[in-house]
Order: structure tokens, then sequence, then C-alpha cells
């Protein structure tokens, strides 16, 4: 059965011009809106308008002074606002619209007008914190989200996973003492921004709803595939979020410049087969997700092609099959640690 996905894209995010020397391109989102007009993927999807956000929107997560911060590169040069973050002269609306973007993707599957979406912005979002840019990120599209979800929809439990190679810092902080935001983070050990250690488990009453799995390279798609079966599905079911959220990034290809990690498109179509077996079970289906990395354009768009077929129903990934194929000493490696981090908190272990 296909289902309606709905799918965030816009030519305001092609206008965001980060500078000279960094990765988060034009070039990355040409090439998965070109895959789009392929023919196995036309009549497909539902195209989700990319709202601007308001202001009010960015403070749900933001501050007032680092809103201000961003408003004032509008229709400016190149400004840089860290060692790695800069913003051109149409970057403050490019991440408005990648905000509202979402917002308005979360808002139709929240309301079953589409069953699942993927955001498909730039820039990316899950480096940034409070009333700091880092990471080639702006404004925290999956932060606000999960909040907008909790203050705005009235959702109450939401489950942000995280897949992209880096630890999305600025989304733990944003709800390590939040015990209704469970926050699933895989990323590869020892790279930006150096946050995520197992040990990273949530603060006060969040303790415990914070999951970090650093993982050295070499891992690839049966490995993936395996630690979300064995992980993730059985502590998702037991959280049982009312909306699941998705960083989805790709620089975990193995043709990626960005890690040392060996995944191909049919180990993210088995990601998520997997999320979407946890999200039919425990919310109806209700998931979306929003792009966060991948540096190698042709490796983006296959892997993006992937996703959104598995997404709406036209393929149906094997995940047993494939985690079948796992090395398991690399997969009994992350899931004992992790419980052996988490087992005194009882929420999952």
């Amino acid at each position: 059965m296909t289902l309606k996905t709905g799918i965030v894209k816009g030519d305001i995010f092609l206008k965001h011009i980060p500078g000279d020397g960094c990765p988060d391109t034009p070039q990355r989102l040409k090439s998965i809106y070109s895959m789009l007009a392929d023919s196995d993927m036309q009549d497909i999807f539902v195209d989700v308008l990319p709202k601007k956000a308001e202001k009010e929107d960015i403070l749900l997560f933001h501050s007032h002074e680092y809103f201000e911060k961003i408003a004032e590169t509008n229709g400016k040069n190149l400004i840089a606002l860290t060692g790695d973050t800069h913003a051109g002269e149409d970057t403050f609306d490019a991440a408005l619209y990648a905000t509202g973007g979402l917002l308005n993707a979360i808002s139709l599957v929240a309301a079953k007008k589409i069953d699942n979406a993927f955001a498909l912005i730039r820039p990316p979002g899950h480096h940034a914190e409070k009333s700091r840019a880092m990471g080639y990120c702006l404004f925290n599209h999956v932060a606000l989200g999960a909040i907008f979800a909790q203050k705005i929809l009235k959702l109450g439990r939401i489950l942000i996973i995280d897949w992209d190679i880096h630890h999305g810092n600025g989304t733990q902080h944003a709800f390590e003492r939040d015990p209704n935001v469970l926050f699933f983070s895989i990323h590869q050990s020892g790279l930006f921004p150096g946050t995520g250690i197992f040990t990273e488990t949530g603060l006060g009453a969040g303790e415990g709803y914070t999951i970090n799995l650093p993982i050295p390279k070499g891992y690839g798609d049966a490995e993936y595939t395996s630690i979300f079966e064995c992980l993730l599905a059985p502590v998702a079911e037991r959280f049982a979020p009312e909306l699941i959220l998705v960083s989805a990034g790709f620089d975990t290809h193995k043709d990626d410049p960005m890690g040392g990690m060996r995944m191909t498109a049919s180990g993210f179509a088995g990601m998520t087969a997997s999320i979407k077996r946890i999200a039919d079970k425990v919310c109806g289906g209700k998931m979306v997700y929003s792009l966060e990395g991948g540096y190698n354009s042709d490796a983006l768009s296959g892997a993006v092609k992937a996703v959104l077929k598995e997404m709406v129903g036209i393929t149906c990934c094997d995940i047993s099959a494939m985690a079948a194929k796992a090395n398991k000493k690399k997969v009994d490696y992350v899931v004992r640690r992790c419980i052996e981090v988490h087992k005194y908190a009882g929420h999952f272990f």
C-alpha cells in the first residue's frame, strides 16, 4: 500500500550561499531536486509548502538576542557567525523557510492530512544551540519542530532519531532535562563537535531519555539496521511516542568525504523501514524527516531516493535479512555499552 508522503522543497533553499570552502553547497539540494524528476519518482509525492517561520516560532527554542543577530545578516554580504558557519544575503530567509517548512510538514502529519514527510531543506539544523550557530547550522529545525509539536499541537511524547555522522549537540541540549522527548543519536565517535559520548544520558528529570551511540568508523548497512532493531525498536516501543522526528544526515555513506562509515542507499532504506515499523506500532505512522548532512551529491540523491521510496511504500526492505549480515562483535559492543550505561536509570533496560 502506498502512502501520502509529503516533500518540502523550494528554490529559497538554493539561495543560501555560505561561501567558498563550505561543504553545504546548493548542489546538495539541486541533485536531490533533479532526482525527484526521475520517471520513477514523478506524481507520487505530495508537495508541502515551505511556509516562512515567524519570529515567535524561532523563539520556541532560540534566544531573542540570537534571533536578532541572525536577522541582521539579511541582505548583507557574507558574514561569519562562527569559524565554520556563515550567512549570505539570503541565508536568514532560507533558514526561516526551512524551519517553517518542517513545522508545516509536522502539522499536516499530526492532522493526518498526509502520512509522513521529508523536509528537503538547508541550511541544516542539528548543531545549532539556543544562542549559537555552529556546524553550518543556524536554526535548529528539529528541536523547534519537537517544541512546536509539544506546545502548539499539544502532543505529548516525541522521539527524535539522529543518524547523521556527527552528534546533534544542539538537539540534545534542547531536551536533556525533558522526559517527554527521547533523543536517540548514532554517530561516529571522535568527530565534530566532540559531544555525544555514551554517558551523556540526560539531566534531572530527563536522566535516561538521551541515548548516545558513538561508534567507531567502519559500520555499514547491516550493523546500523541491526542496532536499530536491537536497541531503538524496543526502546521506542516502550517510550511510545506520539510523533517521530528524524535528523536525517547522509554523511555516513561510504562515498561521503566527512567520515569513515560504509553505508549505502540500501542501508538508509533499511533504517527507514525499521523506523516506519516502529511508527506504525506506536503512533499511527507519524514520522517526519529533516535533511541534515550529506556532502557527496550523487550519493546523497541516491540515498534520499531510497528513503523516499521506503517512506511512500514503493519498496519494503527486508530488515531481518539485512540485519542478519551484521558483524556481531560490532553490534554487541554498542548494545552492551548502551545497556551498561542506561540500566541504572530503569526506563528501558
